[in-house]
Formats: C-alpha cells, structure tokens, sequence
C-alpha cells in the first residue's frame, strides 16, 4: 500500500496546497515510473560500456569512472564531455538503445495528469527521444504540453541553476504557480528557491532500495514540501 506523506515525513497534500497550481513539471526516471521497475538499470549498463569501450577499460573500473563522473558533473555525459570532448549525440543514442517493454501502460497515471489545471512538462537530463518513447510505453504521452531534454538544456543537467532559468524562460514558467515532481531532492532545491512546490518520489522500501546512496542525501531538506512514494495516489487526492 501507498505510504502516507506523514509517515513518510510532510504532512497529508491536499487540494488546497495546490490550488492556483498552473504548471505541473515531471522528472522522468524513477518519478513517471516507479524506481523498482528499474528501467533505468539498462541505461547504466550502456554507460558503463561506453566508457569502458571509450577509455578502453575493464567493466569495473569502467563503472568507478562513470559513477565519478555522475557525482561530480550531474551526468556521466557531462563528464565525458569536459574531460574527454566526446561527440554527445553518439553517447544519447548508445545509451538510450534500450527495452521499453520493462514498462506497463498505465492508464489510470495517464487518466490524473490531464485532469491537472493547467499545462504540464517533463523535464529531464535524458533526451528527448527518451522521454517520448518512455511516456509512450507508459501511455501518457499526450498529456503533456513539452518535453525539455538535455539538449533544450544546452547539455547542462539538473541541478545547475541556468538549466532551470532556461526551461522558465522557454515556457514562461510562473515559478509562484507551478510544482516539481522529482525522485532526487538535490534537484528541488534550485525550484524551491525560484518559489516553486515540491514534491518528492521516494521508492517504497527506501532503504533497500536507494542505488547510489549520495543521491538522496537532503530528502529531509526543508526545500522538499511533500514527499510521496506513489505519484499516482498522491496526484489523485490532490485532483479530488
């Protein structure tokens, strides 16, 4: 069962809390999805093949540098980039050539987000084909006005605060009447600070299931507003 956002650590969303809400903007991996169908888990097996294959390094040493270059670039294409001036169109194609099929459509997903007032976004370090073919699996494709990928974003990735400017500025964002949806709290910061809501998508069993532990450090931060471990439930009471 859904976890309540009290147990979870914010208080029960309500309708109220988002009344006046116009722009809705969803992360993609891990918050469209849930983190246990683990869709990603093959995009970071690509990467650590490309890297072993670019640098020409066994698997596991291919994957300390890739996982390096993720914490301290925010993606691993960003690091391939500044210390290694790779071509970035090769590595979104290579890494992205996955099974879509891992997803289930669902409609019910689908379904609340167009009942959401107003126009709604993903936003995401993935590109554009990514998300389009994700949100087609997942059957909600249609429910949204854009897409802002990592190419919109000049290839500069979350949580860099120009990214965010960008995709305001690009769809003139009113950031007092908008909400981020995210599975990665240092990713709501920048949005908090600009006035937006936030809400984070944790996994359920979180502990158990958290990957890269350093990624979720600051889920107790005071930029996070509500904090859920199912977005379909929690968009659901807040329609109602």
């Amino acid at each position: 069962m859904p976890q309540d956002d009290a147990i979870l650590g914010t208080r029960q969303a309500t309708p109220e809390d988002f009344a006046g809400v116009t722009d809705w903007v969803f992360d993609l991996d891990n918050t469209l999805y849930p983190r246990h169908i683990d869709l990603f888990s093959q995009i970071d097996v690509r990467m650590t093949d490309y890297v072993a294959e670019l640098l020409q390094l066994p698997r596991d040493e291919a994957r300390i540098v890739q996982k390096d270059f993720y914490q301290r670039h925010g993606t691993t294409l960003r690091g391939l980039m500044s210390e290694h001036d790779i071509e970035p169109d090769a590595f979104l194609n290579y890494v992205h050539d996955i099974d879509y099929s891992w997803l289930d459509p669902d409609p019910a997903l689908g379904s609340t987000i167009r009942r959401l007032p107003g126009r709604k976004f993903i936003f995401t370090n993935g590109d554009r084909g990514h998300a389009e073919r994700t949100a087609r699996q997942l059957g909600i494709l249609d429910a949204f006005e854009d897409i802002f990928d990592i190419v919109a974003a000049g290839l500069i990735p979350k949580p860099a605060a120009e990214t965010y400017d960008k995709f305001r500025g690009l769809h003139r964002i009113d950031t007092e009447h908008a909400v981020m949806f995210e599975d990665l709290a240092r990713n709501l910061e920048v949005p908090k600070a600009l006035g937006m809501k936030t809400v984070l998508v944790v996994p359920r069993n979180f502990e158990a299931t958290l990957g890269d532990i350093w990624e979720h450090e600051g889920r107790d931060g005071a930029h996070i507003d509500f904090i859920t471990d199912d977005l379909g439930t929690f968009l659901q009471r807040i329609c109602a």
